[in-house]
């Protein structure tokens, strides 16, 4: 498993996505949509795979002594160290802001325990839509990214939207009896990128397992 993983970050993946791996950090910034950290850790997975395609990484990989199931395993490792670690690099950022006092952001939902787990949905809902739809074909990225942004764009709107309802203020406090009511969205978040992601490595092995290479 480890093997593929370092395959993937040495030829696969594209320098900008690891870029975007570490800007986690925004959630310092003052006012800014933080959702849009969230589409960043979607561009990686169509960067890394429109670049794949361009260096003929199928084919490389075709040729390596490992299966289809493997070489899809090692993609989906890839995307998910990217995105996970993009949200545990955010978090000491997000204690600064709260050290610093900076005031709420102005522009939707702070960098809390529900936006964590608002993150960890669309990452999930993303992940399904992309995945499986690239593996129909194993080369076109772009189709498949417009096709998984739409469900994307939709939820980060919410996220942002959500801390404008007032009956929904607790969602964007740091105080600590709101961040326990906030504990099960963010469980909710762990839940759903977990069974989501599995749903669609076994879609995506299904896929290209009928594309002739």
């Amino acid at each position: 498993m480890m093997t593929l993983l370092y395959k993937e970050i040495r030829l696969a993946a594209h320098p900008t996505s690891i870029v975007f791996a570490f800007l986690g950090c925004l959630v310092l910034v003052p006012a800014y949509p933080y959702s849009v950290i969230f589409m960043f850790g979607c561009l990686a997975p169509y960067i890394t795979f429109l670049n794949a395609r361009e260096t003929n990484d199928a084919w490389y990989t075709a040729i390596l002594p490992v299966t289809k199931r493997e070489s899809v395993l090692g993609k989906c490792l890839l995307i998910v160290s990217v995105q996970i670690f993009q949200l545990l690099f955010s978090i000491p950022f997000a204690f600064l802001r709260n050290a610093l006092n900076i005031e709420n952001n102005p522009v939707g939902l702070d960098a809390t325990l529900a936006w964590y787990g608002f993150g960890l949905i669309v990452y999930a809902v993303f992940d399904l839509v992309f995945f499986p739809t690239f593996y129909k074909s194993g080369y076109k990225a772009g189709r498949s990214f417009i096709w998984a942004s739409i469900p994307m764009v939709v939820l980060m709107i919410a996220v942002e939207a959500v801390a404008h309802i007032p009956e929904l203020a607790w969602l964007d406090s740091y105080q600590p009896k709101y961040l326990l009511m906030q504990l099960p969205i963010l469980a909710v978040g762990i839940l759903c990128y977990t069974v989501f992601l599995l749903l669609a490595y076994h879609m995506s092995i299904k896929h290209f397992n009928k594309v002739d290479l």
